[in-house]
């Protein structure tokens, strides 16, 4: 990485900490602060709305929008963690506990966690 680039390996924790911020601030001049004014439903339909588009923009090779429709996805998705008491370190955790393992063996101890 060069010297005038920023460090975007952390770039996530920060959104996170700064959608913490922004929950308190005025709904009149925060999206965030909107959005959690709104309540989780409206939250996790713009999370539906923001992956149906990042979904049809990958599908017809839109690269731009494709970018730009998965920070969408992924701001929404932080916003709604928060707003479920979720830290993004509980996320970081769980990826890191399935890091290595097979994607088959990983689903099919999911399954067997859900049915016992």
């Amino acid at each position: 990485m060069g010297n005038h680039e920023p460090d975007n390996r952390h770039v996530l924790d920060r959104l996170a900490a700064t959608i913490e911020l922004r929950r308190a601030a005025d709904p009149h001049s925060s999206h965030t602060a909107r959005l959690f004014s709104r309540g989780t439903k409206k939250i996790a339909q713009k999370i539906g709305e923001e992956a149906t588009e990042l979904v049809i923009d990958a599908v017809t090779d839109n690269r731009a929008r494709t970018i730009t429709e998965s920070a969408d996805l992924l701001y929404h998705l932080l916003v709604l963690w928060a707003d479920r008491g979720i830290a993004a370190e509980e996320v970081w955790q769980e990826l890191a506990r399935r890091e290595g393992l097979s994607g088959i063996a990983e689903k099919a101890a999911r399954k067997k966690f859900k049915e016992g």
